[in-house]
């Protein structure tokens, strides 16, 4: 009951607001497709539910610095067993 009640915003009541008219467009065509589709899109805007689940998309915001050390990258020219290399590629001879 919680997840109905809080953390509404713009963005959801317009998720709701679809929903329900992409239901009621599919009860008026008989759609059955229309229907599940709009039940599930006003459903996961009511409970607040995305694909993830409520908040399971959301990245960690702490900042760690262990790791943050550079190391020199070294690049390797690719080329055919010719030593050709495609103009597309722009590789330098």
């Amino acid at each position: 009951m919680q997840a109905l009640l809080s953390n509404w915003n713009l963005f959801r009541i317009l998720r709701v607001a679809l929903g329900i008219f992409i239901l009621v467009q599919g009860i008026v065509g008989k759609d059955t497709f229309s229907i599940v589709m709009g039940t599930v899109f006003a459903g996961m805007a009511l409970f607040n539910l995305g694909c993830c689940g409520a908040g399971g998309c959301a990245t960690d915001t702490t900042f760690s610095k262990k790791g943050t050390e550079t190391t020199e990258v070294i690049f390797e020219e690719v080329t055919d067993k010719n030593g050709y290399c495609e103009e597309k590629f722009s590789c330098l001879s």
